[in-house]
């Protein structure tokens, strides 16, 4: 991606690196002394089609001698080459961090402005990727800037959000590139739960949906009531008469749209955001154009029913530091009647039990996908008739309650006070509701070595075969009606 054409950046930290990096930082101040602190640290570029992150998965601490406190600090040359050396050596970015006295959002001081600026040449030319600079306040809010050339000089190009994901998600906005959304009358009540801070937090996210059917529909409706500002809806999927008793907003007269489109329409008209963006996207999340779509987001919905989709999207909380909140329905039948019916809903993130190690999918069903497997109807024939990979048996009343308690996994996550509402679990005979607590990813998963990872792995897209056979009937559909 080029640096220059991007239209929105921003950063990111795994709360643990957030942790061991704030705490280095605000030694000082937290010992009532005015004294600032720096170090180091490497990031890796997540490329979005819209914004650049700029993750932050490693601090290259100093050591004795390798800054001076007078108040204001600064580092000297054996220090910066140090950290410049291990950039080049892991083939990273290189950031340079330091505190500030006062909270909240923190702008660059004429002293900040020089140093950094002065090294951005030096790393540029090293590390191949501009220096980011980042500036942590008192309460544990960022700000950050990327440097890039501007003819001959280096000017800061600010972030317009910064995350922590972790057990809980901190967010630090900056104040014009992403401001305070208006308020307005339609959610009083709303505010009234939240406070003030609290709904500013929420709807100034960038949420995506991932799957716009039974749930990411409803899901859709929540995020518009609840007025955040600025979504993005993938699916590639058609309204279809048999979704009609179960999609929101859905009807015969809009049979044959594309579920984004009917999402977004209902969206729009539905939003108590004072200034309301809705983006559409008709790929699969398991295709280039779907993954680099939700790479935009601070938040990504997982409202799919497939294996293959899930897979992705795992690959994403982790290696791009973006928390995914996942739900599920399965319906068990036998001999076409119902004998039972469970939804689960979490949250996944780095320093979080992952999908794969909770089993909200089969990878060996992933591979059956990737392979068309269950778009054959020679293969599917040759399956039990109660096979739960024949049926998507869901009602109304079951996705309002996984899309509630997605949306509630995001109040938590955002807002606490319990941050970490671990694996929940509705059990539709019984009426039980019961929790998992997160104890961490399994010793062997695959994931937690992938944290901050981005650009740097091999991206998991395909051609979804799903994707591919539902663009193909769409086309065969249109030459029938051009007949006609």
């Amino acid at each position: 991606m080029e640096v220059n054409a991007v239209r929105d950046y921003a950063a990111a930290f795994p709360q643990p690196v957030h942790e061991s990096i704030a705490s280095h930082l605000l030694q000082h101040i937290k010992q009532r002394r005015r004294q600032e602190d720096l170090c180091f640290a490497l990031w890796r570029p997540s490329s979005g089609t819209e914004r650049l992150t700029c993750v932050i998965y490693n601090q290259v601490l100093p050591a004795d001698g390798d800054r001076i406190l007078a108040g204001n600090v600064n580092f000297n040359e054996q220090y910066f080459r140090r950290a410049l050396t291990e950039a080049l050596n892991q083939k990273a970015g290189l950031a340079v961090l330091h505190s500030h006295l006062g909270p909240g959002w923190q702008d660059l001081s004429p002293d900040d402005y020089a140093s950094e600026s002065s090294f951005g040449g030096r790393v540029l030319a090293a590390t191949k990727h501009p220096l980011l600079g980042l500036t942590i306040g008192t309460d544990e809010s960022w700000s950050g800037r990327l440097w890039l050339r501007d003819r001959r000089a280096f000017e800061p190009r600010w972030c317009s959000a910064i995350r922590t994901v972790g057990k809980r998600l901190q967010m630090s906005y900056h104040p014009e590139l992403r401001p305070v959304p208006q308020s307005t009358e339609r959610l009083t009540r709303t505010v009234g739960v939240w406070g003030r801070k609290g709904q500013a937090d929420l709807a100034r996210l960038h949420i995506a949906v991932v799957g716009l059917g039974s749930v990411g529909s409803i899901i859709a409706e929540e995020l518009a009531r609840l007025g955040i500002e600025k979504v993005t809806f993938i699916d590639f999927d058609l309204i279809e008469a048999l979704n009609l008793d179960r999609v929101l907003n859905a009807s015969a007269e809009i049979v044959g749209e594309l579920k984004v489109d009917v999402a977004a329409a209902a969206s729009r008209k539905h939003s108590n955001a004072a200034h309301p963006r809705v983006r559409t996207v008709d790929a699969s999340v398991a295709e280039e154009t779907g993954y680099s779509a939700v790479l935009n987001a601070d938040v990504i919905f997982s409202c799919v029913d497939r294996h293959l989709p899930r897979r992705v999207l795992n690959h994403i909380a982790y290696a791009h530091c973006i928390p995914v909140i996942d739900g599920g329905i399965l319906v068990r039948l036998r001999k076409q009647r119902l004998i039972g019916a469970d939804w689960h809903v979490r949250t996944v993130a780095p320093d979080r039990r992952c999908l794969e190690c909770v089993g909200a999918y089969d990878p060996s069903v992933v591979g059956m996908e990737q392979e068309g497997l269950l778009d054959d109807p020679s293969y599917l024939a040759q399956l039990d008739q109660d096979d739960v990979l024949l049926h998507h048996e869901n009602v109304f009343p079951f996705s309002t309650s996984v899309a509630a308690f997605e949306i509630l996994q995001l109040a938590a996550l955002l807002l606490g006070p319990i941050h970490n509402l671990g694996d929940q679990n509705y059990h539709f005979v019984t009426g039980a509701l019961d929790k998992e607590p997160d104890r961490g990813c399994d010793a062997r998963c695959l994931f937690p070595p992938l944290i901050g990872t981005c650009d740097c792995n091999v991206r998991p897209v395909f051609t979804d075969i799903a994707a591919e056979k539902a663009r193909e009937a769409r086309v065969s559909v249109k030459k029938k009606a051009s007949r006609v």
